[in-house]
Parts: C-alpha cells; structure tokens; sequence
C-alpha cells in the first residue's frame, strides 16, 4: 500500500508541476498577446496619423491649386468644372506679352513640382513607418514563438 500511496504522490506531484508549466505558459501567452496587441495599436494609430497628414496635404495641395489657378490681381473666382478651361484661356489671353506667358507657366511648373516633392516625401514617409511597424511587429511574433518553443523543449 505505501508503494500505490507513492506512486499517487508522485503523480500528483507531477500533475502539480505540469499545472505549474501550463499556468507560466498561458501567462506568458497572455504577456505576448498584449504585447501584440499593443503594437498593432500603435501601427494604427501611426497609420491614421499618416492618413490625416495625407488628407490634409491634398486639401493644401487643392488650395494651393486654386490659389495657382486663380488670376493675380483679381478677386477670387469660383471656377466649375466645365468653366475652368474657358476662365484659364481668359488669363491666359489677358497676359500681355510671351515673357508674362512664360513667367506665369514657369510658376506654375514650379508649384506643381513642388507639390509632386512634397506628396512623394510623405509617401515615403508613410512607407518607412509602415514598414518598421511591420518589422517590429513581426520581431514581437517571432520573439513569442522563440519563447514558446524554448518551453516546450524545457518541458520535453
């Protein structure tokens, strides 16, 4: 009888320990979950700044463009669709002379390069914390399934 009584204690020892094993291991889970989670969070909220930065850049780019549009001197007209062509061979038939052509076209080039640099920088901006984001994400998944592994070569 002492020898089933040691064999019981042994196996409720060891059941013991596995429940031990298994309640580090959810914990560690759980930390790693949270880990995750908080990481995507931070992506999110990285990429919906990004969204409102690039929102408002188009916004400044619209304006920027109407303000390029509208002629100077003048006050501000409000162009539709269909009337931006007529009112734009209008400013162009009030300049004076081939330099004022010339000089209004060289501003405008100008602006819209400008403008094109300005959307292609915060694009790679956008892609650059994009892709850190991911990668730290990722070394966060990678770093749990290390760990994870690591204990359950402990426990085998």
């Amino acid at each position: 009888m002492t020898m089933n009584q040691n064999l019981t204690q042994q196996w409720l020892a060891e059941i013991q320990a596995i429940k031990q094993q298994m309640a580090q291991l959810q914990q560690e889970r759980d930390a790693a979950w949270e880990s995750a989670e908080k990481w995507r969070q931070l992506y999110n909220t990285e990429a919906e700044q990004r969204r409102r930065d690039t929102h408002l850049s188009q916004v400044a780019i619209a304006s920027l463009k109407a303000e390029v549009e509208k002629p100077q001197g003048i006050e501000a007209r409000i162009y539709v669709e269909d009337t931006a062509v007529t009112a734009i061979q209008q400013e162009i038939a009030e300049l004076k002379s081939v330099e004022e052509l010339q000089a209004k076209l060289i501003a405008v080039v100008k602006e819209r390069d400008r403008l094109v640099q300005a959307l292609k920088t915060e694009q790679e901006n956008h892609a650059q914390t994009r892709k850190s984001l991911t990668t730290a994400l990722g070394d966060a998944i990678d770093s749990l399934a290390h760990q994870r592994a690591e204990a359950e070569t402990e426990n085998s």
